[in-house]
């Protein structure tokens, strides 16, 4: 088989991500070979392949859910936003400059180029290419220079699936509309629908899928039901709020960690493994009083390190962090969030903002980080606390230690941690060790969990293409992979 899938959807967080990721599973339990690709991310959180490229770290996860070794033609254009005005790029895998909003529609084609080429190209080494779109395929004033939703199924002549989010209301609206807000052309090509996030009975429903097939004369292929804690690496700083929380009524005497949701914050994902251990509570913050009761706070990466720095001083973070370290507290800084626990943070070349620019930092590492323009891009290995640890990093700061002790590329005093390799929590070794560490020094009992996060990932995945083999017309979605979409659909008007 030779084929090739869109998966659309009328909003951000729709459950493109979710359904992408659980087809490149079960097509795969199929025996076919299967690859993800989505023409263009724009996303903070991102991870580094094998051969030292950066892509979105949704793909990432899809190719390890298709069985297949991530690469950058899975996601050839990533747009990581430092500001609402400017976002970097990198293209197939490598920094590619900077995209300042109003070039934004006039700089498209030459991405659209490299994301097309990149498409061909996995399309020519597989059996079958799951695509996953950006947005939504109506945002009509931007349809004349797309390239990641129908302008990639018009390339091509790929079917398209549109999901639909009904926990957030007006569904059936939004599918009709996608479709209405379409030319004839990427009509053709728009096969059917997925509802997704829906808590209830389907046979209530029932009458609202009659009446959205009959009215677009396209197929629902499914109704995915809402799934309970189970989430995925995600591209959209969105997802933060569908992560587990605490449970209220549960035992106080958990280790309680406190996430710093820092306004550009990157690789939040870095943070997952934490939610796995069954004595940890996990919180995302966003001002002072949420570090109050906290045992540990996390200060995770971020796209503008000086424009993040500021904020947590307007906000109180700082004398926040500050106090709770005094109190004896933990603190885990990581890439950004190291920096900004060292003496002084600069930019003189202007990577991140303006030129010129620095800042003190909260001065609780011997540290000083000065950003340059080339990129780092690497998957570091070596030991901590005893333990093998690895991850990967991504960053232009240049860090230089002082007098403090080394701690997975970064320093380290007492308990207070830095470290510039995203994705450390990940080694089950190394987080468990840290945890019982920052536990012993809070008196708060640490007892390490029985699941490891990579079987955890698995889980998730498996559970995912499950909900997908029963819930979807895997039969019809395979019949549109093969044989493209239907001919004859009707065109509303």
């Amino acid at each position: 088989m030779t084929g090739t899938l869109l998966v659309a959807g009328t909003t951000s967080d729709a459950g493109k991500t979710v359904v992408t990721t659980a087809l490149c599973r079960a097509l795969r339990r199929r025996g076919l070979r299967v690859a993800p690709f989505k023409a263009q991310n724009m996303s903070n959180n991102s991870m580094v392949t094998a051969d030292g490229a950066e892509i979105g770290r949704a793909q990432w996860v899809q190719a390890i859910a298709a069985g297949a070794e991530p690469e950058a033609a899975m996601n050839p254009v990533l747009l990581k936003p430092g500001s609402d005005e400017r976002s970097h790029v990198v293209v197939m895998g490598r920094p590619h400059g900077v995209l300042e909003a109003r070039d934004f529609v006039a700089g498209r084609a030459e991405l659209a180029r490299a994301a097309f080429a990149a498409f061909d190209d996995l399309r020519s080494r597989y059996d079958v290419v799951v695509c996953e779109g950006a947005g939504s395929p109506a945002e009509i004033n931007l349809r004349r220079h797309d390239y990641v939703n129908m302008g990639l199924a018009r390339h091509a002549d790929i079917p398209t699936l549109v999901v639909g989010d009904i926990d957030r209301g007006g569904v059936f609206a939004a599918l009709y509309g996608t479709v209405a807000l379409l030319d004839a052309d990427d009509q053709a090509l728009l096969s059917g629908f997925v509802i997704n996030k829906f808590r209830g009975d389907v046979s209530l429903l029932q009458p609202g899928l009659d009446s959205i097939e009959q009215l677009t004369g396209r197929r629902v292929l499914g109704v995915l039901p809402w799934l309970h804690d189970l989430w995925l690496d995600s591209e959209d700083a969105l997802a933060l709020e569908s992560r587990p929380r605490p449970d209220p009524a549960a035992a106080t005497q958990r280790l309680r960690v406190a996430v710093v949701v820092l306004p550009r914050v990157s690789n939040f994902t870095d943070v997952d493994a934490l939610c796995l251990e069954p004595d940890v509570d996990v919180e995302f913050v966003r001002d002072a009083r949420g570090l109050a009761s906290a045992d540990v706070v996390v200060l995770p990466g971020t796209r503008a390190t000086l424009d993040d720095l500021a904020w947590l001083r307007a906000r109180g973070l700082a004398d926040a962090v500050t106090a709770h370290t005094a109190r004896g507290g933990a603190v885990l800084g990581i890439c950004g969030g190291f920096q900004m626990l060292g003496r002084e943070v600069s930019d003189p070349d202007g990577v991140e903002g303006p030129a010129g620019a620095c800042a003190q930092g909260l001065g609780l590492l011997d540290v000083t980080t000065r950003f340059e323009r080339e990129k780092v891009l690497r998957l570091p290995r070596g030991e901590a606390l005893g333990v093998v640890a690895g991850g990967y990093e991504i960053h232009h700061g240049r860090v230089r230690l002082g007098a403090d002790e080394p701690f997975l590329g970064g320093a380290r005093r007492g308990a207070v941690y830095g470290t510039m390799w995203h994705g450390s929590l990940e080694g089950d070794a190394l987080r468990r060790a840290w945890l019982a560490q920052v536990a012993g020094s809070s008196a708060r009992p640490f007892t390490p969990g029985s699941v490891g996060f990579a079987a955890a990932r698995e889980q998730r995945i498996d559970a995912l293409a499950d909900a997908v083999e029963e819930h979807l017309d895997l039969d019809a979605v395979l019949g549109l992979v093969e044989r493209g979409a239907p001919p004859g659909l009707p065109v509303l008007a």
